[in-house]
């Protein structure tokens, strides 16, 4: 009868031993070290410096107004203010040197990232939101609707 309780019971420590062995060898050092506290959370202290080295590609709204200022203008008096414009233009790190051009996403499915009519509370406050099987399904939305002023139809 001794058997039946010592042999799960080494099975078991093996297991944890085995455990925490392969924790040893894969978890980072500085993995859950805060200072002279140590708590486990999802926080390496050397990720900061990885971070720190990682190319910043996005420069924000503010650098696109000062070669497109009439853009930023109809941009920031509409719906899409809150809205960076690498968003749809994608990154302008090097631009206008490296792209001279920045490309453009005219895609529905860009637009429906926000204004897909969903079953459930979207939490995305007013943003008007369409059925896509139905709402001029084989167009682009920018053909009807201007993405700078969203609210103007160019038609």
């Amino acid at each position: 009868m001794r058997n039946h309780v010592f042999r799960p019971l080494i099975v078991v420590i093996c297991v944890v031993v085995l455990f925490l062995i392969f924790r040893q060898s894969v978890v980072p050092d500085d993995f859950g070290v805060n200072g002279k506290n140590f708590t486990y959370g999802f926080h390496r202290a050397g990720s900061i410096d990885d971070w720190k080295a990682v190319t910043v590609k996005y420069r924000g709204k503010e650098y696109c107004q000062e070669c497109h200022e009439d853009k930023y203008e109809e941009n920031m008096n509409s719906a899409h203010a809150i809205i960076q414009c690498e968003n749809c233009h994608g990154p302008a790190l090097n631009h206008p040197d490296d792209p001279e051009a920045l490309t453009i996403d005219g895609s529905r499915a860009l637009c429906l990232r926000c204004h897909a009519d969903l079953s459930f509370p979207r939490g995305q406050g007013d943003i008007p939101a369409i059925d896509p099987e139905e709402h001029n399904p084989d167009s682009e939305c920018r053909e009807c609707h201007n993405p700078h002023n969203p609210s103007l139809e160019e038609m």
